[in-house]
């Protein structure tokens, strides 16, 4: 297949800014072309991804989603970067036989129905918008086949839940090393803004003394300065937004991965990045993360919001076998598992006629 991915809006790939999906992208680009799938992806100016033929677009950013509130109405900045990625797509339309969508925004699924080609939408999020609700499932209603989600927890947050395929995800596991022996340290992986919690787990490393090192980008500045104000004595060290290769070097030694996401995650690459390295994953039993985790033998599932079940787990790591957590990560997360369910999912698309 000729596959043109148009990528989120909110910020260049590899800047950290997309959170989890700028992995996914990544991922699908390597196993769609280790299939012989021709791809090319659109996304804002400065994005780069090894061995991706990148169309860079000129324009604003948008604003991410999940800071916005339910019921601000459908905005547009000037000269919108999504809007000129779309133009393009529009332009080259017919050389592709399909064109999957990971923006999170109004505008791609309003165009579907006024493009020739097929639009394959990959939803990265659960529900965070009146506006964006109502046109999905507009849209949906007439192109069930054209939808897909990571899990059927991020589904159920839409009016239109079961026309949604759900694909999970995958990683490559060869750049992941298994390590048997951690030292006595925690991590907390992922985008630093209030959704995802980072407070519970500086209060838990600060209740259990254990060191807490924390990687990802800072998408929130005044929030990132409020903990550190409020915890002044917690052993917590910022590790900066890190490659692949440097991310697992440092995690695979930690005994444990926290996970405190204040609302419904849609998946959470970061849990089989973690499992992959043999570390298990002590996660808030919501949204993705919870069909991710066996409790007691991947980690551990604790009530939403409750640092003090976060602690309890902490003490009960030694319960889990990091060779479980490898082994998981290997039959249920592979590249190639993942690619066999995308592959499909975008054939199917690509194969509906109008």
């Amino acid at each position: 297949m000729k596959i043109l991915i148009l990528s989120t809006p909110v910020g260049a790939l590899s800047s950290g800014i997309g959170g989890g999906v700028e992995l996914t992208i990544y991922n699908l680009i390597q196993e769609m072309q280790r299939r012989n799938h021709i791809v090319k992806v659109v996304a804002p100016q400065g994005s780069s991804f090894p061995h991706a033929d990148i169309v860079e677009i000129k324009g604003n950013l948008h604003i991410p989603a999940q800071t916005q509130t339910r019921e601000i109405p459908t905005i547009m900045p000037e000269n919108s970067v999504l809007a000129n990625m779309w133009e393009y797509a529009r332009q080259v339309q017919a050389n592709y036989d399909v064109l999957v969508n990971f923006a999170f925004d109004w505008l791609p699924f309003y165009l579907t129905p006024f493009f020739d080609s097929s639009i394959a939408h990959f939803i990265s999020m659960g529900s965070l918008s009146d506006s964006l609700d109502q046109i999905m499932a507009q849209i949906a209603k007439k192109y069930p086949q054209n939808f897909a989600v990571y899990t059927k927890s991020q589904a159920q947050t839409f009016p239109f839940p079961d026309v949604c395929q759900c694909l999970g995800s995958g990683i490559d596991l060869s750049l992941y090393q298994f390590r048997e022996k951690p030292e006595k340290k925690l991590a907390w992986l992922g985008r630093i803004a209030p959704e995802k919690a980072l407070e519970d787990a500086v209060k838990a490393s600060e209740i259990t003394q254990i060191p807490l090192l924390i990687f990802g980008k800072i998408q929130d500045e005044n929030y990132w300065g409020n903990i550190l104000t409020q915890h002044p004595n917690a052993p917590i060290e910022y590790k900066g937004f890190l490659s692949t290769v440097d991310l697992q070097r440092e995690l695979g030694y930690c005994q444990a991965l926290l996970m405190t996401p204040r609302w419904i995650e849609a998946f959470g690459n970061v849990a089989i990045e973690a499992l992959a390295c043999g570390v298990p994953v002590i996660t808030y039993a919501r949204g993705g993360p919870a069909e991710i985790v066996t409790d007691g033998k991947t980690g551990f599932l604790v009530t939403p919001d409750s640092v003090e079940e976060l602690v309890n787990a902490i003490n009960r790591i030694p319960e889990i076998r990091r060779e479980d957590c490898r082994q998981i990560a290997e039959q249920e997360y592979s590249l190639t598992a993942w690619g066999d369910r995308f592959e499909a999912w975008l054939k199917s698309v690509k194969n509906v006629k109008f």
